[in-house]
């Protein structure tokens, strides 16, 4: 009996010692997201024109789609002696696909047609994104960005951390005489930043390794898009800050900040550049970037 007492005071302490800790944890001010990064195929008759937004929650809770007051693009070529003012201006009127998605469109019910034909688009065209959200105004722009296509796409034999690596190798021709970027989609929500520093006017390959599980006659979708200097160094310094986090659109970091910007009180649009609001932004990014895709079965 002296041996079943012992278990049950044992016992008696090891649950006595079960006591529930509560946790302080920060509380943040709540942050719009706005994922507005438009893939241009000029083969396709309209813009992919779809403006997700969603709020940041609190810890161990997904962030939830919210609702926009209003949202409209205004795009044009801008006068080369007022970048500010454009030759002729258009305009997209946007209207949330669902109730509660937290994605926007072009308007299907407006009096005429809101999308946007991709024969009416032109290199270093100027997109303005204008929306209004619980009271806040937000302003951002960006410049249609051409990129070029992939010239070839193979699987490769070699391995960089593990045999089961599987390396694909991509070749393309950059534009000479230009400061050009790539933005590189390798499915799976991973990404490559490159710029042409060292290859202006060649024809370059470079080798990927994918460190997933992938099996002989997997398909693997890879994409090229264009970008300006300001969104390669985002995705680039995004890219740094999520690495194995579950990717770069799920929640941008914090500390990276995109080109939307709380325009709240300020008369003047041309100011977005939030000198007076350094805390006060957005997470997130707009840009219109041309995209050229390849698929490549795995072997």
């Amino acid at each position: 009996m002296k041996k079943i007492s012992y278990l049950y005071l044992l016992a008696f302490f090891i649950t006595s010692c079960e006591d529930v800790v509560d946790v302080d944890l920060p509380q943040t001010e709540s942050r719009l997201i706005v994922n507005a990064v438009f893939r241009v195929e000029i083969t396709e008759e309209f813009v992919p024109v779809e403006v997700r937004v969603s709020e940041t929650s609190s810890f161990f809770e997904q962030n939830e789609p919210t609702e926009l007051s209003s949202a409209i693009i205004f795009y044009g070529i801008p006068l080369e002696d007022d970048p500010n003012l454009f030759e002729e201006v258009f305009s997209s009127s946007l209207a949330e696909s669902q109730p509660g998605s937290g994605i926007y469109i072009p308007d299907p019910t407006f009096d005429r047609d809101q999308r946007i034909r991709t024969t009416s688009l032109e290199p270093g065209m100027v997109f303005q994104l204008i929306m209004e959200h619980n009271g806040n105004r937000y302003f951002a722009r960006t410049t249609y960005t051409p990129t070029v296509p992939i010239d070839n796409l193979v699987q490769g034999n070699e391995t960089l951390f593990d045999e089961d690596d599987k390396e694909v190798l991509v070749t393309f021709t950059d534009t000479p005489n230009e400061d050009n970027y790539y933005i590189f989609d390798f499915d799976f929500n991973e990404f490559l930043a490159l710029d042409d520093q060292f290859i202006d006017g060649q024809e370059f390959q470079f080798s990927y390794f994918y460190d997933k599980s992938l099996e002989p006659g997997d398909e693997v979708e890879i994409s090229i898009l264009g970008a300006d200097q300001q969104f390669y160094n985002y995705m680039d310094l995004l890219l740094v800050q999520t690495e194995n986090t579950g990717g770069v659109f799920e929640t941008p970091a914090a500390t990276v900040r995109g080109n939307v910007f709380d325009i709240t009180g300020i008369d003047n649009d041309s100011i977005f550049d939030n000198v007076e609001r350094p805390e006060n932004f957005p997470l997130g990014y707009f840009a219109v970037v041309q995209e050229f895709k390849e698929s490549l079965v795995i072997e």
